[in-house]
């Protein structure tokens, strides 16, 4: 049997086959401590959004939060309250 090679441009990629939730294995978050992407209630914020600022996948991670209507925690460097005026000043 001998073996196909199929030139790139011939590819199709279906959006169902791709892994759209990847940039959650490069995530900073992944390897630290998860509690303090979710603070209690008038916990402080600051050593995950410190941790958010040097991730390469903030931008992906806010995307997410934004479409699933995350409401609770740290999602790409921003608070659920921030992520709600955001959303508002966008519509």
């Amino acid at each position: 049997m001998s073996e196909v090679i199929v030139p790139l441009a011939h590819v199709i990629v279906r959006p169902e086959d791709v892994d759209d939730q990847g940039w959650q294995d490069r995530a900073l978050c992944a390897q630290t401590d998860p509690e303090s992407f979710f603070p209690e209630k008038g916990g402080s914020t600051r050593e995950a959004k410190r941790v958010c600022r040097s991730c390469e996948v903030k931008g992906e991670c806010l995307d997410y939060a934004l479409e699933n209507d995350e409401r609770f925690g740290i999602w790409g460097g921003m608070s659920e309250r921030e992520r709600r005026r955001l959303k508002r000043a966008a519509i």
